[in-house]
């Protein structure tokens, strides 16, 4: 791992826990084991910091959503790959999603101008594909903006109660979303042999390992009133 990797993952965890507002960078500095120079050497400042990992991590997301929709150009398929590869990518890096989903309102200028770029294009493969299904008739739609912003939004939901040592594997997650998002749209059921190749997920190098993750998928903080929902994967 490098240091800059290293850093990113202390960075995210305190994100995470505490927001980005309330952590110093000199906490992530000591939770590092760096000095300030040395820290200031591999990552600028704190917003430097939250930008490159939300850069890393829609790039990610976006490579995913792409490959999702490559493979078929069905809009219900297209629509299930794309719900596939969110909720595999929300469950293996709860951490960095969570910071990515809720931390955009702090940056600034430039870095935030290319933050919601990337986030625009990757929402707009949702969007494009429920446009389309809208017009060929497979989806019954009345908003199809409202309805993006349902599916991903249950989709971000993932990161928050998802437990990795719990009753539901990610692909039975995987199953269950996706039965969810051909309902909401009203779809055909999507079932696994017209789904296509597997879409490749990676773990990000922000991610803070943890204990109780698929492989070493983590267990995010437990916010507040997200105890109940948790007992779901149990």
């Amino acid at each position: 791992m490098s240091g800059l990797e290293r850093i990113h993952q202390v960075a995210v965890r305190l994100f995470a826990e505490r927001g980005y507002a309330a952590t110093g960078i000199r906490e992530i500095g000591r939770a590092a084991g760096l000095n300030s120079a040395t820290l200031y050497h591999y990552a600028g400042g704190k917003e430097d910091l939250l930008t490159g990992i939300m850069r890393a991590g829609l790039q990610e997301l976006l490579r995913v959503g792409r490959e999702a929709v490559e493979h078929s150009a069905d809009p219900a398929v297209q629509l299930a790959r794309l719900v596939l590869g969110h909720v595999a990518t929300e469950a293996l890096n709860p951490l960095t999603s969570r910071v990515i989903d809720r931390e955009v309102q702090a940056l600034t200028g430039d870095n935030r101008a290319e933050i919601m770029a990337l986030r625009d294009d990757y929402e707009s493969l949702f969007q494009r594909v429920l446009e389309r299904g809208v017009r060929t008739g497979e989806f019954q739609v009345t908003d199809v903006q409202i309805t993006r912003l349902a599916l991903l939004e249950m989709c971000n939901g993932v990161a928050i109660w998802y437990r990795g040592d719990g009753r539901l594997s990610v692909a039975d997650l995987q199953d269950r979303f996706v039965e969810f998002g051909c309902r909401l749209v009203a779809s055909r059921p999507v079932p696994h042999e017209e789904r296509g190749p597997e879409i490749h997920v990676e773990r990000l190098a922000s991610e803070p390992p943890q204990h109780n993750a698929p492989g070493t998928a983590p267990q995010p903080a437990n916010p507040a009133g997200a105890a109940d929902r948790r007992e779901f994967t149990r």
